[in-house]
């Protein structure tokens, strides 16, 4: 059974390309109860679960969409030639099924790239935008610029997930007796040291609903010639994030600019520039033998990229205002909701 937070409601919608699990608050503002609505997108290894204590804090109406092979949703394989749309797609069905015109979207780490795909797809359905920690623009494996460090984008796809975690996550491992279980990787990279809610319990859960394999999670990879010696597939989610298949830069060139939010944790271990899971910060650092240097395969500079991205928006007549919760990891939102519900309510407001 999904643990439900008091207040928040769970219910089953059936689209056109598939069955969504979607959680909704109504709020507590009645002038705004017919007000666009917050829609909340989640990232990888999580589900909807991780946003009932913001939908709590949040006196307007909000939906947070469990994506595929996530959470209560359906299973169905993701097609990463499509970068991240099947999802995006996926999510446009849903508010269409909803009857939502409009929404203020907010995505979180994965899933703010795919609030941005539908950005691109059906800008008509988005008010604003905020990001929480979102995949680099130009996807996992790029440089500065955006480029490919190899040209099969080799380090990246399902190829590079740590084997062991993915069995730990199939297996439903709740325990804390390794640092690759889920719970151990919730408390090294999710947030920050020392947070604790007393709701770890509900966070594992919500990781442990993702569905593993090569359609989902980590999807299928390929042999390359270029160091660390495999390059991503065409199958499952980390390959719909590598930069040989996503490329959301084309924001920038849009007509209609809704105003970007972009919040991040000062402590993130996942969405950095020297990500702690990129195998090119592993090599540098000497965790993963081989590494050819600089010049060959450069540590991301994943928060960098987003700000130079974000920057041209702007320039391109768009408008974007950064905030860093100094204290918090990968997930602001968890890690102090009542903020996060502060920045985002001043920015939904400003749009509506």
């Amino acid at each position: 059974m999904t643990t439900l937070l008091e207040g928040i409601e769970q219910r089953s919608v059936r689209t056109d390309r598939l069955e969504a699990s979607v959680l909704r608050a109504p709020g507590t503002d009645a002038a705004s109860a017919d007000a666009a609505p917050i829609v909340l997108i989640h990232g990888n290894v999580s589900s909807s679960l991780f946003f009932q204590p913001l939908m709590q804090a949040l006196p307007r109406p909000s939906i947070a969409i469990d994506l595929r092979g996530f959470g209560d949703s359906e299973t169905l394989p993701v097609d990463a030639t499509r970068g991240l749309r099947d999802l995006s797609d996926d999510v446009a069905a849903v508010l269409d099924a909803l009857g939502v015109a409009g929404a203020h979207l907010v995505g979180w780490s994965m899933g703010g790239g795919v609030v941005l795909q539908l950005l691109l797809d059906r800008p008509e359905l988005v008010r604003s935008v905020t990001l929480q920690a979102p995949v680099p623009p130009q996807g996992f494996g790029t440089r500065l610029d955006g480029t490919l460090c190899a040209p099969d984008a080799a380090g990246t796809g399902g190829l590079g997930a740590n084997p062991d975690f993915i069995a730990r996550l199939a297996a439903g491992d709740t325990t804390a007796d390794a640092p690759t279980s889920p719970r151990s990787v919730f408390r090294s990279s999710y947030v920050a040291a020392g947070f604790d809610d007393g709701r770890e319990d509900l966070w594992v859960e919500s990781m442990l609903s993702t569905r593993t394999g090569e359609g989902n999670q980590p999807g299928d990879g390929i042999a390359s010639d270029a160091w660390p010696g495999f390059a991503a597939g065409d199958r499952g989610i980390l390959n719909a994030m590598s930069g040989k298949h996503l490329d959301l830069t084309g924001i920038v060139g849009i007509a209609a600019k809704p105003p970007v939010l972009w919040i991040r944790g000062a402590h993130d271990a996942i969405v950095a520039d020297e990500s702690s899971f990129d195998l090119h910060t592993l090599g540098k650092h000497g965790i993963v033998p081989g590494w050819p240097g600089e010049e060959a395969a450069p540590p991301q500079p994943m928060v960098t990229q987003t700000r130079a991205v974000l920057d041209a928006y702007a320039a391109a007549g768009g408008a974007y205002r950064e905030v860093v919760f100094e204290h918090a990891g990968h997930s602001p939102h968890l890690e102090d909701p009542e903020r996060f519900a502060t920045e985002l309510l001043a920015h939904v407001a400003a749009a509506d």
